[in-house]
């Protein structure tokens, strides 16, 4: 019964220990803040003398002592080994532990820290264990104990060899956890390089004097911390600024928030901005950060400003002076260093007049006013703007859409375009879908485009005039497509080469004119 009770109060000790060492590890990713604690753990319960945890180096292969229990620093300094030298050394090249009853009887034990050297008085039993990750060795678990004739050490290489599991199990975890943070760290790296490249200003569609004068006061504001207003109608590409003057700014590497403050309820936008505290109102669980918060040390980009309520114009006001705020329901001041970028596309000095924005926020946004041209005062961009979104859904379509036909072209060109860039996009977008020849003609823009009332380039008249314009309209294209060969352009119309000429002569098409025409 006796050896009983002793057997289970031994077994119980050391299932104490495997929980304490394991809620050590548990404590903290950077296992240097934990190895002494195990190591001291295991002191406490095992009664043991000295402990080390020793680790390869990968730059050289040496072993050196990453942490020690019973050293000190200087002992600490003196242990280094080379891969298989001493029993440290041959237990790391070997994998297997190693059992030593009596130090002073084996040639392997080097005592190259000289904690040992009154072996004479005090005879010391040693043991290590190696510390595996997967087949590789990177390390052993060593510890020394007074010798003790009626004991054998298999329990204590048992037990060393389930705390080594366990190191080398959180050594793995916390591998892969650095593993998986560089791997973060760098595509973050590698996608800010592309965002960088995708909204430099060069890279940004438009070659009009009004888009080469934006671009000029984008590199002017862009490396200072200047708060920047940006100014247009909907659909000109205001986000894009905004993005271009972050990307090349001195905070590029850091975050680029944005905020849509028109699309946000009244209820909703200050809890958005500056964030709220546990309790603040019904369903608020949790303490959640703002905006501005989320946007700290890079930029912010406030886009519709002016659909902002008054009573939220006045917090905005303090960040904007101050840079600080209180979270909704909070009473501590949170200071933040965030660069604002707002956009509208309201006249906000109507607002100002009608009493619905401030003229104080107004004059603290409008430090670097920057006014985007609407698309109808910079025509000359159209086709280049419209040849970039071809190649763009041509790829997401799969298709191969080669050129856009002349009528399509003029369509475009005098077409007054209320909702800008954004507008010819879908357009460009739809024709590609419609598209079937891998040209885009005028028959695939929207209706928009091709009444009278929108673009007042298509012909008036009833259906029989609108069928004639098509038909015309492929005519001309098939001749460009066959440098003014009638027979060819018939062929690929599926008529005749008699009702060619008949058609060609109705329309007062002159095919040698298409001659010298090249597919663009």
């Amino acid at each position: 019964m006796a050896r009983i009770n002793a057997k289970v109060k031994s077994e119980l000790s050391e299932l104490a220990l495997l929980f304490d060492i394991g809620q050590i590890l548990d404590r903290s990713m950077d296992l240097r803040d934990v190895v002494h604690p195990v190591l001291k753990t295991i002191a406490k319960h095992t009664g043991m003398l000295r402990g080390t945890l020793t680790l390869v180096t990968r730059d050289t292969g040496e072993l050196v002592i990453e942490a020690a229990h019973g050293l000190s620093s200087s002992q600490r300094g003196r242990g280094r080994y080379n891969l298989g030298e001493g029993v440290t050394g041959r237990v790391v090249r070997t994998g297997r532990p190693m059992a030593v009853p009596k130090v002073s009887e084996e040639p392997l034990f080097l005592n190259r820290t000289k904690a040992r050297d009154d072996l004479k008085k005090t005879e010391i039993s040693f043991i290590c264990v190696p510390i595996k990750v997967g087949n590789e060795v990177i390390g052993a678990l060593s510890v020394d104990r007074l010798f003790d004739d009626k004991t054998t050490l298999d329990e204590d290489v048992r037990l060393l060899s389930i705390i080594a599991s366990m190191i080398a199990q959180a050594v793995r975890l916390r591998q892969e956890a650095a593993e998986d943070q560089k791997r973060l760290l760098e595509e973050n790296t590698r996608l800010q390089e592309q965002l960088k490249d995708r909204f430099r200003p060069a890279n940004i569609i438009g070659r009009s004097g009004a888009m080469q004068a934006v671009f000029d006061m984008i590199a002017q504001v862009a490396p200072s911390e200047t708060t920047v207003l940006i100014r247009g109608e909907s659909g000109v590409g205001k986000e894009l600024v905004a993005h271009a003057i972050h990307y090349n700014s001195l905070r590029s590497s850091r975050p680029f928030v944005r905020v849509n403050c028109g699309a946000l309820p009244e209820t909703l936008i200050e809890s958005e901005l500056f964030g709220h505290e546990k309790g603040a109102f019904t369903g608020a669980t949790a303490q959640r950060k703002g905006r501005f918060e989320l946007a700290n040390g890079g930029t912010i980009f406030l886009d519709e400003i002016g659909d902002l309520s008054p009573h939220t114009q006045i917090r905005m006001l303090r960040v904007l002076q101050e840079r600080e705020f209180e979270r909704v329901g909070g009473t501590d001041t949170i200071s933040v260093n965030v660069r604002v970028i707002a956009a509208t596309n309201s006249n906000l000095e109507e607002q100002i007049e009608k009493k619905l924005f401030r003229k104080d926020l107004y004059y603290r946004l409008c430090v670097f006013p920057i006014h985007l041209p609407s698309l109808r005062e910079r025509r000359t961009d159209i086709l280049e703007l419209a040849n970039f979104f071809v190649e763009k859904y041509s790829k997401v379509s799969s298709k191969r859409i080669k050129r856009i036909s002349t009528p399509a072209i003029d369509m475009m060109t005098s077409y007054h375009w209320p909702g800008n860039v954004r507008e010819l996009e879908n357009c460009i977008e739809r024709a590609v879908l419609l598209s079937q020849d891998d040209v885009l003609h005028g028959h695939h823009l929207p209706p928009t485009l091709q009444t009278a009332e929108a673009s007042n380039t298509v012909m008036k008249g009833a259906l029989d005039e609108t069928l004639d314009q098509v038909e015309r309209e492929m005519i001309i294209e098939a001749l460009k497509t066959y440098r003014g060969n009638k027979t060819k352009a018939a062929q690929a119309l599926g008529i005749t080469e008699r009702v060619m000429g008949l058609r060609v002569n109705r329309h007062g098409i002159n095919p040698k004119e298409y001659k010298a025409s090249r597919v663009i």
